[in-house]
């Protein structure tokens, strides 16, 4: 018997691939968990129905949200990473030489447990990496309890329902805004131009009505709703259009490129539309 797993985009819309076996399923204290060996994308990450992250495309996601905002700051050496359960947002903010503390808050263990275990070259070089402290509690409180701390904060969350819901609200913006310090910026997935417009135009008005500098961009994930996704940048000095030389990465990347920064943030009228800048 064929087996399909079917993701809910939106009340109208599915997405839907072939498994050839179904690797984990649990469920911890905040959602459900599945690691699924697909037949086109390959090994899927699924929280609570939603589709997270695969082989195919997790490159672009990963150092889309990572190395815009890495390289739009001229020195972050402390970064945040809040989620990214599965290993790859904080493995790229690692290969960033000029990182000398790197802290990673997921408030679910058991999603990083079964990464480590059934996705383990994503995120294997984290193991005994000095620079990186993981620190399993809820970001929302980390954020209130940290005070003009990092230059760099990647907000890599799951979608505004469930665990990350509270990490998509003007207060949150607010939080992020005083555990920067006084250069620094934030980055956070904001979903798809297609299906969440009016969630994107309310990210937007609220992160430009607390940071100097909200810039809005895109990259094409495949696995992801309408394949293609949005991500805002909060900062309070250095814009990420306006970076006069940038760095070119001195490790390998697939899909980021001082060129593709630039690009990335041309947005087509019906994007523009979304933001007010």
């Amino acid at each position: 018997m064929e087996l399909w797993v079917t993701e809910q985009q939106n009340d109208d819309v599915r997405f839907t691939c072939r498994v050839k076996k179904t690797l984990f399923t649990g469920k911890s204290d905040y959602q459900e968990i599945s690691v699924l060996e697909t037949d086109y994308f390959g090994k899927m990450l699924i929280l609570d129905g939603v589709i997270q992250t695969t082989p195919f495309d997790e490159f672009i996601y990963h150092e889309m949200i990572v190395h815009v905002p890495m390289f739009t700051h001229p020195s972050p050496k402390k970064v945040l990473v809040i989620g990214g359960g599965d290993g790859g947002s904080m493995r790229e903010t690692t290969k960033h030489s000029c990182v000398e503390e790197a802290d990673w808050v997921d408030i679910d263990a058991m999603v990083i447990e079964t990464c480590k275990k059934y996705l383990p070259e994503w995120n294997h070089m984290l193991e005994g990496n000095p620079k990186v402290r993981l620190k399993i509690e809820d970001g929302i409180k980390h954020m209130r309890e940290s005070k003009g701390l990092y230059d760099v904060i990647i907000v890599d969350c799951s979608d505004p329902v469930g665990p990350g819901e509270q990490l998509f609200t003007y207060e949150f913006y607010r939080d992020v805004y005083e555990a920067l310090n006084d250069e620094g910026l934030f980055v956070q997935q904001t979903e798809s131009p297609f299906y969440h417009r009016d969630l994107i135009r309310r990210i937007q008005k609220d992160v430009g009505s607390i940071y100097p500098i909200t810039r809005l961009y895109t990259a094409n994930v495949p696995t992801y709703p309408s394949g293609l996704h949005c991500f805002t940048i909060g900062s309070k000095k250095y814009d990420p259009m306006a970076v006069e030389e940038r760095r070119a990465p001195d490790f390998e990347t697939r899909c980021y490129t001082p060129e593709v920064h630039g690009a990335c943030f041309v947005l087509p009228k019906y994007v523009r539309e979304l933001v007010d800048y």
